[in-house]
């Protein structure tokens, strides 16, 4: 064998090693198709996911989107500004009355998910309260109407049912109490209508309040939230539910990356109530304040733990069991009291009639009562009276202890002045929103019925004397009556 010939055989084995691999990199490709992302390897995170395909292949299907209709009233064609005989109202009717404001149907869009095989469907107070139809679409294109079986303003919570539907794969419920701070988390819900969506993120915080009312405890995430999202579930990476999504921050009414949701713990304890239609509290008869590094130092506290009272409801548990103004209370019923808001939370949890041991420090020392929990009552929405007769220009309501302390007034019971018209009888008096009317001529009212009793019986030209309460202060005001 030549040199030349040589050198081709070597040339050929060298292409056709190189042709073997080639191919035999390609057919491993090929056969050995790619598997879910493998979890990342890095020493800090080794248990972070690479991928929520498979979480949310397995949760999307127990997680409804929810359509609500609400008819709202409009004033039809009765509030004509004229009466039956004017001679405008032929016009005004022939060209205007088709622009009066009528009923109208208002439709919004939520999320909720399937928490049982018979149908039950956990969500947001807010997205189906006041509905008056409620349709369902689960994943599968199904669709049905739903009605509620029990609602909680408090904690805006809803628990919604639909029937009918079958093969049905409920969401396991998680423990919120076990969540922390960087966990993964994976929100799924309707924003804007647009169907099922997936988003992930972290826990931000725990425990936040953001104002929503007296059981605020909200978990904060930075997974995408928008709304629609209201009442979807917030999950772990085991794909177990433990938070209801309800709350974004924003500015301009999109996601900025601060959303928040209901601890389902939460939600688990008051599921059994729900199913009932009716969330029961109880009820321990005081109001409570944060505890200020001031405040700390004045009562002899040895740090700023704890729930301080300002106020004891008259006759109800907490006085009759002896717990006064300025104790501070820093355990209920075996738990301690951290921050102020424990307190309403776990009352609120514990069951009407239960007696409990309540720990206080009272000056310095540690003292124990027992009290037995009364019920709180769900509180009426306030009673207004806008146009007295005669009328002297102001708006007055009833005090409920939720509308004092949205205008921090210091009484949680009587008639406030909630407006004053300018140039009117009221406001040439000197008074102002925010007044606290004590006595008509020298009649105490404490309601709407008996104000307006009162004022009706004076006519043009006289004058009534009003006792007034301002910023802890008391004074006499005189209102003359005009036509």
């Amino acid at each position: 064998m030549n040199d030349k010939s040589k050198t081709l055989r070597k040339t050929s084995i060298v292409v056709w090693t190189l042709c073997c691999l080639l191919l035999g990199f390609a057919a491993a490709t090929l056969l050995d198709p790619v598997s879910a992302p493998k979890a990342q390897t890095s020493t800090l995170l080794p248990a972070a996911p690479g991928s929520f395909s498979q979480l949310a292949k397995k949760a999307s299907p127990s997680v409804v989107n929810i359509r609500t209709v609400k008819v709202v009233k409009g004033m039809g064609r009765s509030p004509m500004p004229f009466s039956q005989n004017d001679q405008f109202r032929d016009f005004f009717e022939r060209f205007f009355k088709d622009q009066m404001p009528r009923d109208f149907k208002q439709r919004s869009l939520g999320t909720g998910f399937i928490i049982d095989k018979d149908g039950f469907i956990l969500t947001n107070n807010h997205v189906v309260e006041k509905a008056d139809e409620i349709k369902v679409k689960l994943s599968d294109e199904r669709e049905f109407t739903a009605k509620i079986i029990g609602r909680d303003p408090k904690t805006d919570l809803a628990l919604i049912r639909i029937e009918g539907a079958r093969n049905l794969t409920p969401l396991p419920l998680g423990d919120s109490d076990k969540l922390e701070v960087g966990d993964w988390v994976v929100a799924i819900g309707n924003p804007f209508g647009l169907g099922n969506t997936v988003t992930a993120g972290i826990v931000s915080a725990k425990y936040r309040q953001i104002g929503a009312g007296s059981y605020d405890n909200f978990i904060q995430t930075d997974a995408s939230i928008n709304p629609g999202n209201s009442g979807g579930p917030l999950l772990n990476s085991a794909g177990e539910v433990i938070g209801i999504n309800t709350a974004i921050y924003s500015r301009g009414g999109g996601s900025v990356g601060i959303g928040f949701a209901i601890p389902v713990n939460m939600a688990r304890d008051l599921l059994p109530q729900l199913k009932k239609g009716k969330v029961v509290r109880g009820w321990l008869g005081v109001m409570i304040q944060n505890i200020t590094s001031a405040l700390k130092d004045k009562l002899r506290l040895k740090d700023e733990k704890g729930a301080l009272v300002v106020d004891v409801t008259a006759d109800g548990p907490a006085e009759k069991a002896g717990l006064k103004r300025g104790d501070v209370i820093v355990s209920f019923d075996g738990k301690k009291i951290k921050e102020t808001h424990d307190l309403p939370y776990i009352v609120g949890t514990t069951p009407v009639g239960k007696k409990v041991e309540v720990e206080v420090i009272r000056k310095g020392v540690k003292k124990s009562f027992t009290v037995k929990l009364g019920e709180l009552k769900e509180e009426k929405e306030p009673q207004v009276l806008s146009e007295a007769r005669p009328n002297l220009g102001l708006t007055v309501k009833e005090i409920t202890p939720e509308l004092a302390k949205n205008l921090r007034l210091s009484e949680t019971s009587g008639l406030v002045v909630f407006q004053v018209k300018d140039n009117s009888p009221a406001a040439e008096a000197g008074i102002r929103p925010g007044d606290i009317i004590l006595e008509v001529d020298q009649y105490p009212v404490m309601d709407i019925e008996q104000f307006s009793r009162k004022i009706e019986t004076y006519k043009s030209g006289d004058t009534i004397l009003f006792l007034i309460k301002r910023r802890g202060a008391t004074l006499y005001l005189t209102v003359k009556v005009e036509d």
